[in-house]
C-alpha cells in the first residue's frame, strides 16, 4: 500500500496572489530562528529567562538548552515589531498551499480554541447552530462561552458494540429542514476512534442553503498527504476545519491550525475571531513545530505514511491474534447506520472476549510495562500509531499486550459498566448551555439528580466527549452509567466533584429559557 504524492509539493509552483513561489523545502520559522541566532541578537524583551541564560540548571538539564534557544517574541523577536518579515503569514501560506486551502491561521493555544473561533465566526449570541452531538467538551465551551445555541445532531450508534459514529447528511438534511434558521453545520471526523462522517455529502446539504460547514478534524492532521486515507475535509467541500497538529502530526502539543476555503465566512472575520480568545504571546516553538511539519508532510508525506499504513495493517493483524483481542477495524465501523469510511491508525483493541476492561487493562499497561495507551473506555483501548512508529515502539506493545492477556485472572473480575440504550443516553435540552452554566446552582447528591437540570459538564476523558451538557434533563440510565463508570476507573475531571457523589444542578425554578 502507498499514498500517491501531491504534484508539484517538492518544487516551487507560483500560485495566484502570491509574490513568490510555493516552495515546499522552505521553512519560514525555523529559518528565522536560525538568522536571529546567528545575527547573536539580543533580546531586552520578555521571555525573562532572555535564551536560556537565567533558566534554573536544573531546568535545562531536563528540558535542554535549545528550548529556550527558541522561546523568544513573535514580534519584536523572530520578527520585526511590525512583522515586515512577514514569517508568520509566509508559513501559513505555504501551509495553505500544502493542504489545498485558501487560507490558513495557525494558533498555539491547540484546536480547543480554533473551534471556537470556527464557530464564532459562524453564528453569534441566540443563533442556532446545528452540532453533531458527539462533538468535543471544547465545542461545548464554545456554546457556553459565545450563547450560540445547539440544535444536537444524533450520531449513529452501534447499539451492539455500544459506540458512536459521525452523524450522517441525512441526519443533518431533516435536522436543517426543522430548523432553516441556522446558520451552520459542525461535524466532528475523523472520531478518536477512527470512524469518519460523509463529509462531502453534508457539505453539500449545508451549501445548498448556502450555509458553511465546520468540521472538527482535530484527529485528521495527517489525511491531506495520502490518498489512501479518508477524504479531509477542504477536498470534501467544507468551509473551516481545524486540525491538531500535535495529534497526528509532528508538531508540538497545543499546535493547531485551521483552514479555510469558499466565501461563507470572511477570513478577516474568521481571524478576528481567534484573536479574541487567542494569546498575545504565542509560542515561537510552537509555531516552528508546526512549519516544519508541514514541510516534512510537503516533502516526504508520501514515503512516511505509506510506511506507517503498512506498519500499522501488520500490527493489527499482529493484535488480531492475540486471544481474547478483537481489533475494531473497517467491517466494524463502516457500513449502513455506521460511518462511510474509516482511519486505520487508531488501533482500537476491544477487549470484551477478553472480559476486562479498559480502564484497568490501560492501567496494567502503564504499570508493568509502561505502555500508554491513548484512550480507555468501558469496553475497549486504544493504541495510536503514526508515521513516528517503527519496529522499537510496536514490538514492546506487542510484548506488553501479549503480557496483559496472560495476566487476566489477576484483572478480573471487572467492575461492570452500566452502559445505556442510545435511547437512554440522550437527555432533553431544557436551556441553553450558557443559561445553565451561569445559572444559580447547587449541588446535589446524584441519588437525587434525576429529573434535574445540569448545570456543569461532565466528560468521560479521554476521548473528552460530554456525557452531560450544561442545561440537559438528566436521566437516571446516564447518572447510573456515570457512577458505576468512575468505580471502574472512569476519569471525569471536570465535573466539580470527580467522584460524582454529587452533581451540580440549577436551583429549581431557574434556568428555562
Amino acid at each position: 500500500m502507498g499514498c500517491d504524492a501531491r504534484p508539484g509539493a517538492r518544487f516551487p509552483v507560483q500560485v495566484a496572489g502570491h509574490p513568490w513561489p510555493m516552495d515546499h523545502t522552505q521553512a519560514p520559522v525555523l529559518e528565522a530562528l536560525a538568522r536571529y541566532h546567528e545575527r547573536g541578537a539580543l533580546p531586552f524583551t520578555p521571555p525573562g529567562h532572555k535564551q536560556g541564560r537565567g533558566a534554573d540548571p536544573e531546568v535545562v538539564k531536563v528540558l535542554g538548552e535549545e528550548v529556550f534557544r527558541a522561546d523568544l517574541l513573535a514580534f519584536g523577536g523572530l520578527d520585526d515589531r511590525l512583522g515586515s518579515g512577514r514569517v508568520l503569514e509566509r508559513a501559513e501560506e505555504l501551509m495553505a498551499d500544502a493542504v489545498r486551502a485558501e487560507h490558513t491561521f495557525f494558533s498555539t493555544c491547540g484546536s480547543s480554541l480554533s473551534v471556537k473561533a470556527a464557530m464564532l465566526a459562524v453564528a453569534g449570541p441566540h443563533e442556532t447552530l446545528l452540532v453533531g452531538r458527539d462533538a468535543h467538551k471544547s465545542v461545548i465551551s464554545g456554546l457556553i462561552m459565545s450563547g450560540v445555541r445547539p440544535v444536537w445532531v444524533e450520531p449513529e450508534w452501534d447499539g451492539a458494540r455500544h459506540i458512536a459514529h459521525p452523524p450522517s447528511a441525512a441526519s443533518f438534511e431533516r435536522v436543517f429542514d426543522a430548523h432553516p434558521e441556522a446558520r451552520g453545520a459542525l461535524v466532528t471526523s475523523p472520531t478518536p476512534y477512527g470512524s469518519c462522517a460523509d463529509l462531502a455529502g453534508i457539505a453539500e446539504i449545508c451549501h445548498r442553503r448556502g450555509r458553511p460547514l465546520i468540521v472538527d478534524e482535530a484527529w485528521g492532521a495527517h489525511l491531506p498527504f495520502c490518498s489512501e486515507l479518508p477524504s479531509w475535509a477542504m477536498d470534501a467541500g467544507a468551509d473551516v476545519c481545524v486540525t491538531s497538529i500535535h495529534k497526528m502530526g509532528s508538531g508540538l502539543e497545543q499546535g493547531s491550525v485551521f483552514h479555510l476555503r469558499g466565501d461563507l465566512i470572511d477570513p478577516a472575520v474568521l481571524k478576528s475571531r481567534a484573536d479574541l480568545l487567542g494569546t498575545t504571546s504565542p509560542s515561537v516553538l510552537l509555531y516552528a513545530g508546526m512549519d516544519g511539519w508541514r514541510r516534512q508532510m510537503a516533502l516526504n508525506g508520501e514515503e512516511l505514511l505509506g510506511a506507517a499504513l503498512r506498519r500499522a495493517h501488520a500490527v493489527r493483524e499482529e493484535i488480531a491474534a492475540i486471544d481474547g483481542l478483537h481489533v475494531d477495524g473497517r467491517a466494524d465501523y463502516v457500513g449502513p447506520g455506521l460511518a462511510v469510511d474509516f482511519d486505520p491508525f487508531p488501533v482500537v483493541i476491544d477487549l470484551t472476549e477478553f472480559a476486562v476492561n479498559g480502564y484497568r487493562a490501560a492501567d496494567w499497561l502503564r504499570e508493568h510495562h509502561d505502555i500508554n495507551a491513548h484512550l480507555a473506555d468501558h469496553r475497549r483501548i486504544s493504541t495510536q500509531l503514526t508515521h513516528a512508529d517503527d519496529p522499537s515502539t510496536t514490538g514492546p506493545l506487542l510484548t506488553a499486550l501479549r503480557d496483559l492477556v496472560g495476566h487476566g485472572d489477576d484483572l478480573r473480575p471487572a467492575p461492570e459498566v452500566a452502559v445505556p440504550a442510545p435511547g437512554e443516553l440522550r437527555m432533553e435540552q431544557s436551556c441553553l448551555p450558557r443559561d445553565a452554566y451561569f445559572g444559580s446552582a447547587e449541588d446535589l447528591p446524584v441519588a437525587r439528580a434525576a429529573g434535574r437540570v445540569a448545570a456543569e459538564m461532565v466528560t468521560p476523558y479521554p476521548p473528552g466527549i460530554p456525557a452531560v451538557l450544561p442545561g440537559e434533563v438528566l436521566k437516571q440510565p446516564v447518572l447510573d452509567y456515570l457512577r458505576t463508570g468512575v468505580k471502574a476507573g472512569m476519569n471525569l475531571p471536570d465535573a466539580a466533584d470527580p467522584t460524582l457523589n454529587t452533581i451540580r444542578v440549577l436551583v429549581e425554578g431557574t434556568g428555562a429559557d
